[in-house]
């Protein structure tokens, strides 16, 4: 019996060798694939919850902001979001991903030409990340919106929108993303995008607003800044609620494969945000006596994922603590300091995305946890944390001096700023000839309202 079942044993560990010698290559083929297919799937999901932040700006710019621009914030986001499909798929993508002239620009691919059907860039196929990145695209432009919200033309935001998606970005993108990029040759490291989508959608805003002047009533007589009351905290919770969500998928997707990786980004990227959210609450209410300021808790909660979105898969959970306390702080003292300059960020768009996206570049360089991304505070000396200061200023001047120039064009052309008469009926009624709320029109309750 047992030298019966000796041979079995025996026969049965040949034949199986047999079947994995003949199989293992069609197995090894078939895992690919499967994985190949998780994969393409994760980064559709992931482009799906960034589609979500695009009805977070909507909704937190439209709910803090006066109830007389409703419609016309909702408008401007809508078009943002399909002219970026549109200007990514035609220039965008190819000077972004095109074969490098010089690790400045890409010089091909435009349209998606060159072998786009069944083509893979990474590990999925080049439509799933052409979509993913769009969204990222479309980001970097509607920061702007909330910014200049209130007085801007339509038409001109739209103008400024598609240079800022289909040039402005996509430079930006190839210098630091791309494998022969300038800035990616030289070490570095945006896992995510605090400069390359934030810092890029910052500096444009801060300088749209600076160019276009501010709301009427802004500023008083003696030149202080005046609070211009948002209409709907419940909207614009609501939309801080859609944008945190929707940064799961953004510093998620960003792992770019169905991996295990992607549990401690997403780990990181809630501490940061619950750590900003806190910071920025707590010193709104020692301001104000104990009474917690809304609209700047919700800042907070944004600051601390821009924060972290350059390091959020090479920082330990309690380095994202910190980075939201630091960015919490620093938004609540950057919001105030910009109103001082005289420049209305309506809804603080500067000090979120491009104060904080700064201070999230720098944070790799010193926490960052292992090579290639070694930080100052792990042994890695102070050569990432200048490369990395280097590449956000190099971004910030060459993102200033674009849009300056661009509204400065507009302005020209008198497609910048609407006349006053306009601004004081609202641009719902001046844009669109209707209103966000049209039963506040017709009791007289609200009409016109402008903040």
């Amino acid at each position: 019996m047992t030298r019966m079942l000796r041979r079995l044993v025996v026969t049965g560990g040949a034949t199986a060798a047999v079947l994995v010698v003949v199989a293992g290559p069609a197995l090894a083929q078939e895992e690919t694939a499967t994985q190949q297919s998780l994969n393409i799937t994760f980064f559709l999901l992931a482009m799906t919850l960034v589609f979500l932040m695009h009805p977070g700006f909507a909704m937190l710019e439209a709910g803090f902001t006066g109830s007389g621009n409703a419609a016309n914030i909702m408008m401007k986001n809508m078009m943002v979001v399909a002219l970026t499909f549109m200007t990514y798929f035609a220039i965008g993508w190819g000077l972004m991903y095109g074969e490098t002239l010089g690790g400045v620009v890409g010089g091909d691919q435009f349209f998606l030409l060159g072998g786009y059907a069944g083509e893979l860039s990474g590990n999925a196929m080049l439509s799933s990340e052409f979509m993913f990145d769009a969204v990222f695209a479309a980001t970097a432009a509607t920061i702007v919106s909330g910014a200049v919200a209130g007085r801007m033309n339509l038409w001109g935001f739209m103008i400024l929108a598609a240079v800022i998606t289909a040039f402005v970005y996509p430079l930006v993108g190839h210098w630091g993303w791309s494998a022969n990029g300038w800035l990616s040759t030289i070490g570095f490291f945006d896992f995510a995008g605090s400069t390359i989508v934030h810092l890029v959608g910052g500096a444009a805003a801060f300088v749209a607003a600076a160019v276009l002047g501010p709301r009427p009533g802004k500023f008083g007589a003696d030149g202080k800044p005046r609070l211009l009351a948002g209409h709907s905290a419940p909207l614009g919770v609501l939309g801080v609620f859609l944008l945190w969500m929707g940064w799961f998928g953004f510093n998620g997707g960003s792992v770019l494969n169905a991996e295990a990786a992607v549990g401690p980004v997403l780990v990181t990227t809630a501490l940061a945000a619950s750590a900003g959210g806190l910071t920025a609450a707590v010193i709104s209410a020692l301001r104000a006596g104990g009474k917690t300021d809304i609209s700047m808790t919700g800042n907070g909660v944004l600051a601390g994922l821009v924060g972290i979105t350059a390091g959020a898969n090479v920082v330990a959970p309690y380095a994202a603590v910190l980075v939201g306390i630091a960015a919490g702080l620093l938004v609540s003292l950057a919001v105030p300091m910009v109103e001082r300059m005289k420049v209305d960020d309506a809804v603080g768009a500067f000090s979120v995305h491009g104060l904080c996206g700064v201070l999230g570049t720098a944070w790799v360089g010193l926490f960052g946890t292992a090579e290639p991304t070694l930080g100052l505070f792990y042994g890695g000396g102070w050569t990432l944390l200048g490369i990395q200061l280097l590449g956000s200023l190099v971004v910030t001047a060459f993102v200033a001096a674009v849009t300056g120039a661009v509204c400065l064009v507009l302005k020209s052309l008198g497609l910048l700023r609407l006349d006053e008469g306009e601004l004081q009926q609202g641009l719902d009624v001046a844009e669109h000839g209707m209103a966000g709320y049209p039963e506040g029109v017709l009791t007289g309750v609200g009409a016109g309202t402008n903040g």
